[in-house]
């Protein structure tokens, strides 16, 4: 992988990884092509998982060097650093075969992950000449009761609520800001607030949500020319400043219609 200078960043190995023998999985398929039976409880299906490796391009000058930088490094951050680069190539992947069911990874997804260091052979292959382990993440707690989300599903399940059009275009917004897709964010943005202006409106006598979809509406303007720079080529950290304010707010307003219940 390569920045934008064409100076090269990663190097990347992706390994397929099964429980069971390749070839044993192939024999079963050339013996049962089609359905076959099973029992009345079947065991846990083989589970295929990917090993990404994440190689910096630059390596280090001398042993030594990466012993102590092994010995200094913060786990988190590194992973942090590994997995948005991760997602970048499963974004261009996403974007190379148009396949809308590709999506990036997170933390937490992850069955291990290690930081390590190690000849080029070993570390290409998924070994190392010496690695630590990080714990599985904590679960963050929500970030507010008023959410209800247990509850939100219920009546969205009950047909006593609705998955608004809104809500699906802030979360594409808010997961191209943490990707750091900022032109795709503002685009996103700009839709997803001019739907809310129109689906907030029938819920704008309950609770204060008057008042923030007036604000919503007061924050337009800067959400749209975020939207014309985006078009024109890029955004400047003002509009990139702006695009993070007014999805914070119009995400705050689509939590205070949840908080005021579906009865």
């Amino acid at each position: 992988m390569r920045g934008h200078a064409g100076e090269p960043t990663h190097v990347v190995v992706l390994a397929g990884q099964s429980a069971a023998p390749h070839g044993a999985l192939r024999r079963r398929r050339r013996r049962t092509p089609g359905p076959r039976a099973v029992a009345p409880q079947p065991p846990p299906a083989t589970v295929r998982t990917t090993r990404a490796t994440l190689i910096a391009a630059r390596p280090f000058a001398a042993p030594g060097d990466a012993e102590r930088w092994l010995d200094g490094v913060d786990g988190e951050q590194e992973a942090a650093s590994a997995i948005g680069a991760l997602n970048g190539l499963i974004h261009l992947h996403r974007t190379a075969t148009a396949d809308p069911s590709v999506r990036e990874v997170t933390r937490g997804q992850a069955i291990v992950v290690r930081v390590g260091i190690g000849a080029g052979e070993q570390v290409a292959d998924g070994r190392w000449a010496r690695a630590f382990e990080l714990p599985r993440p904590a679960v963050p707690p929500r970030r507010s009761a008023a959410l209800r989300p247990d509850e939100r599903l219920a009546a969205m399940l009950s047909g006593r609520d609705a998955a608004l059009a809104c809500e699906e275009l802030a979360i594409r917004a808010r997961a191209d800001v943490a990707a750091g897709r900022h032109r795709e964010a503002a685009l996103q943005l700009h839709v997803a607030l001019a739907a809310a202006l129109r689906e907030l409106t029938p819920w704008a006598p309950r609770g204060d949500l008057a008042s923030r979809i007036e604000e919503l509406r007061t924050l337009q303007p800067a959400a749209d020319a975020a939207a014309a720079a985006a078009l024109e080529g890029g955004l400047d950290d003002a509009a990139t400043a702006d695009v993070e304010r007014v999805l914070a707010r119009l995400e705050a307003a689509l939590r205070a219609r949840s908080a005021v219940g579906f009865d």
